[in-house]
């Protein structure tokens, strides 16, 4: 296929896609130019299913290379290493709405890679990324029932805008990227400054018009140079099979498999109900092991098919339940939340620290202060940036009850963390505010369901318990949705409060709204299904409002208010100016002089110091900041006539008195300024080691100090004026460095 070139006028900027050029090898690929972004987006599919293959194997992988924005990359060995957290949450943002756009049943192993290649800051490389990668796959011959596209929605005085620039990014109230097809929406990812559902609701939908444009754009491609899609070879189940393990009667049993598992799938108990199931299945497997099987694959996928069909029974039941009854399945009403319980300073030690409870959900939470040398240097291709509010999440696998893996965290701890910190991000105070590196870590400790949103809850209560004076507090809930068909209107739908694992399992959406009393701070939506319309959109906003704030209450009974004051192993910090042309003295040579400070500060004492000249202290022991705060205005700080100074006598001369004011900086207090009387003899009013209260008269072109301590004496009645004795050179009287 020779080169076809392809362009559209995209809200004033050049999208450009050309294809049959670059990576012809490919099912599919097109190279993406978005203004002076430029993104190769490739996909490959297995022509045929792995015998037995039950579940859809789609690997999404997003790559920036750093030669795209011109740099180097900063690792030891100078190329790419593993994927960052952002391509990580990019490859995301891309798998989450093309997924459910796959035949049902389709299971060939599918791979899709966009790379970015070129990255102008003011064209967003993943809204590319994800527009090319549907269209990838729409020109290929992989099965793909319809394209897809995303945009970015920011907002500017009350204006929406798509694909914000970076400057109008910065003075955005909404980051918002959403996905969909022609007809509707099936991705959401948003962060706000406290925005209201009906504006949220409004610039998802302004987002859709732009999502018709690109789906349209891609449409007309896919008309021109299109392949032919392969034949649909869909994984089915045995029929008879499937009937015989519904519809099995285990001995001393008088009801099937079936009516078992649905009478099992109303148990409270998390653990109780999954246990009950698995014993059911395992009856089937044990009659389906007795059989004889040529090979142990054979047998391997008749064991996977039967959990399969009793899986399906489960399944059908749950939603049943919820559609039809309208009951779910631990008898809870359809917008109730499960039992609650918040509870604060659990760790005696940590800075900050919080337990969320909801349901059999639970979530612990740390919050550590930092100073500012602490915040994470990110090394983007959009540029070097530090972050000083991280949000980590840890889910291991005990807080379902199994064994796995642990170690670095996956796709699905990195997105949970970034929508927690996301959503709490617009109440963190800034850095003049709080000058803190500020990182919390959510672990899970028990989880049947929504996660991420106790995440949110305890991260929150964990900032409060540390001090630190967020703007308001966050609370989070998830949503969920349960269809009987297409929504056309004529199929009714449930919107289900704070979904339980089995309904997030089995349903069609999981929603999760965060936000303060005073609006939305975050959205995250993932379907199931083809896409979902505006009024299902508003119904689960209007509904998770309530929800948000009966969480709320329970956590602000906790804790009121963020505390006042920080924890005894938190760093205290101080906060001062000095004088800019100081700074370097104060750095000194290869850092030198600061070195020297910490040092004498016994290595117990952060230093910042800024170009503007503000300077913060951090130690955990408030003596070593003082400390350091004495040595550096001993260098830094610029003395003036009229200033007072409690000093200490450090030598004595026939002339006069040198008299440290601070740090190393020394003044001399000549002998005729001792006292209003004649002084014969300077240890007539002052010796070595004492302190000598003085005022500074002058201070001459070298820098040189001099003091009065007769000045601050009362003047005797009638005193006369003696002449001035001779003043000596005191070379060493001068603001020391």
């Amino acid at each position: 296929m020779s080169k076809e070139v392809f362009t559209l006028d995209f809200y004033g900027k050049k999208l450009q896609v050309e294809s049959g050029e670059i990576s012809k090898q490919a099912d599919g690929s097109c190279f993406v130019r978005f203004n002076d972004t430029a993104v190769l987006c490739a996909v490959c599919g297995a022509k045929e299913a792995k015998l037995g293959q039950d579940f859809f194997p789609l690997t999404v992988n997003y790559f920036e290379r750093q030669y795209a924005a011109g740099k180097i990359p900063g690792s030891f060995l100078r190329r790419e290493g593993r994927q960052s957290t952002q391509e990580t949450l990019v490859s995301r943002l891309i798998d989450r709405p093309i997924r459910p756009m796959f035949p049902d049943g389709y299971v060939n192993e599918t791979q899709i890679t966009a790379t970015v290649m070129s990255c102008d800051p003011d064209a967003s490389p993943s809204m590319a990324a994800m527009f090319g990668s549907s269209l990838a796959l729409c020109i290929s011959d992989i099965p793909f029932d319809e394209p897809i596209a995303g945009v970015v929605v920011g907002r500017v005085d009350g204006q929406f805008i798509i694909d914000p620039t970076v400057e109008q990014a910065s003075k955005s109230d909404i980051n918002l990227t959403v996905a969909g097809t022609e007809a509707a929406i099936n991705m959401v990812e948003a962060g706000a400054a406290e925005v209201s559902e009906e504006d949220m609701l409004n610039a998802i939908m302004f987002g859709h018009e732009a999502i018709k444009k690109l789906c349209q754009f891609e449409k007309e491609i896919v008309a021109k140079i299109g392949k032919p899609k392969r034949p649909l070879n869909i994984y089915k189940i045995d029929e008879t099979f499937a009937a015989n393990c519904r519809n099995y009667v285990a001995p001393g049993q008088s009801e099937t498999t079936e009516n078992r598992i649905i009478k099992a799938v109303s148990i409270f108990d998390k653990l109780e109900r999954q246990n009950t199931i698995d014993a059911l299945e395992k009856e089937v497997i044990d009659i389906v092991d007795q059989k004889d099987y040529k090979t142990t694959q054979l047998h391997d996928i008749a064991v996977s098919e039967a959990k399969e069909v009793l899986e399906t029974v489960v399944r059908n039941e749950v939603r049943r339940l919820i559609t039809v009854d309208k009951i779910r399945p631990d008898g809870r009403k359809i917008d109730e939340i499960r039992p609650l319980d918040a509870q604060v300073h659990i760790l005696p030690r940590a800075h900050g620290s919080a337990m969320f409870t909801r349901g059999q959900t639970q979530v612990i939470s740390a919050c550590t202060l930092g100073s500012l040398d602490d915040a994470q240097i990110l090394d983007n291709i959009t540029g070097d940036t530090t972050k000083r509010w991280m949000h980590h999440y840890n889910f291991p696998p005990y807080s379902v009850g199994e064994l796995g893996r642990m170690g670095t965290p996956g796709r699905r701890e990195i997105g949970h963390g970034a929508l927690g910190e996301r959503a709490l991000s617009y109440v963190i105070p800034s850095e003049d505010e709080f000058p803190y590196t500020i990182r919390c870590v959510a672990d899970v400790c028990e989880s049947n369901g929504s996660s991420s949103q106790a995440s949110i809850c305890a991260s929150c209560m964990a900032l409060m318990d540390a001090g630190v004076p967020i703007k308001a507090p966050v609370s989070g809930i998830a949503m969920g949705l349960i269809t009987s068909g297409p929504l056309d209107g004529k199929h009714p739908y449930t919107i289900l409060t704070d979904i339980q694992g089995m309904e997030d399992h089995l349903g069609d959406m999981d929603f999760k709204v965060a936000g303060t009393p005073n609006g939305i701070t975050a959205l995250q939506m993932d379907i199931k299904i083809r896409g979902i319309t505006r009024d299902v959109l508003a119904e689960a906003l209007a509904q998770s409002k309530p929800a948000r704030k009966q969480i709320l209450a329970v956590m602000l009974k906790a804790i009121p208010e963020p505390r006042k004051e920080l924890s005894d192993y938190a760093l205290k910090m101080k906060r001062f100016n000095i004088i800019p042309d100081k700074i370097r003295e104060v750095i000194g040579s290869q850092g030198k002089v600061i070195n020297g400070i910490v040092k004498d500060c016994n290595n117990d004492v952060k230093i910042d110091i800024n170009d503007d000249g503000r300077v913060i202290l951090y130690s955990v022991h408030k003596d070593m900041i003082e400390k350091a705060y004495d040595e550096i205005m001993g260098i830094a700080k610029v003395p003036a006539v009229g200033e007072v100074y409690d000093g200490k006598v450090v030598r004595v001369e026939t002339y006069g008195a040198f008299v440290r004011l601070y740090g190393n900086t020394d003044a001399l207090c000549h002998i005729s300024k001792l006292g209003w009387n004649r002084v014969e003899k300077v240890e007539d009013v002052c010796k070595l080691g004492d302190t000598l209260k003085v005022i500074i008269t002058g201070i001459d072109a070298q820098g040189r100090i001099d003091v009065s301590h007769r000045d601050l004496l009362t003047k005797p009645e009638g005193y006369v004026e003696q002449p001035e004795r001779p003043r000596f050179s005191h070379p060493n009287n001068k603001f020391h460095h």
